[in-house]
């Protein structure tokens, strides 16, 4: 099997679980040196540096530390995010403030620290984890739904400023994945979800993965400042 990241530095937040461990795997199988950045340890088997992507200063350190090592950083994938569910008139500010700042202040503090590197490069890819709810709303999730809507304008803005440096921004809006915060849902609830999608299943944690690898890839050259759902027909 080719492997298409081959040589690849790469770094992805929230990689200790989920769809960030998912990407995380994926892209160390296909040739890329993968470094996770997290509180904890993934149980991949890749790089792991202890991160709170809440905190400036612990990710411009990560950042410090890969490329002292590496010499170059090719790939960021802004995964790490949170939830703060509860309706708007109930929410406490403090749930919001957490909300967008670890969803949407994280991947503003990590890309503009790679990008002063890919742009001396002439060469890098950044890609943000949107949802589908950054794109439709969805009740009870005011805080996540405008942190993910805040990285789609993000990541157009940014593909726009970075494109004469031949650096690549895009976006994965995914819908109803298989995770452990799913599975952990009653099954009258898991029917009514699949019943709002198309292809009447979730997603796996892989099926974004492989779409994180095709945008992150030589494969999708041509591609910068799109924003591609990842669920089944969801937000038709």
């Amino acid at each position: 099997m080719s492997e298409i990241l081959s040589g690849q530095i790469c770094i992805v937040t929230g990689a200790s679980r989920g769809i960030g461990l998912a990407i995380a795997t994926l892209f160390k199988n296909e040739g890329a040196k993968v470094y996770g950045l997290s509180r904890s340890a993934p149980s991949a088997d890749i790089e792991w540096i202890s991160c709170d992507v809440t905190d400036e200063a612990s990710i411009e350190a990560a950042v410090a530390a890969i490329l002292q090592k590496e010499g170059r950083i090719d790939i960021v994938v802004n995964n790490a995010g949170i939830t703060r569910d509860g309706l708007l008139m109930r929410m406490k500010t403090e749930d919001w403030d957490a909300v967008l700042s670890a969803n949407l202040r994280s991947a503003f503090i990590l890309s503009r620290s790679v990008s002063r590197i890919m742009i001396k490069q002439r060469s890098g890819c950044i890609l943000n984890m949107s949802s589908v709810v950054g794109l439709h709303g969805n009740s009870g999730q005011s805080n996540y739904s405008a942190s993910k809507a805040g990285l789609i304008g993000f990541t157009k803005s940014l593909a726009k400023e970075l494109s004469s440096r031949n650096i690549r921004v895009n976006a994965i809006a995914p819908g109803y994945i298989e995770t452990s915060m799913t599975n952990a849902l009653p099954d009258a609830v898991k029917e009514s979800l699949n019943s709002t999608i198309p292809l009447a299943r979730p997603g796996t944690t892989l099926e974004v993965a492989e779409a994180a690898l095709f945008l992150c890839s030589n494969r999708a050259s041509y591609i910068t400042g799109v924003v591609l759902n990842v669920d089944g027909g969801m937000g038709m």
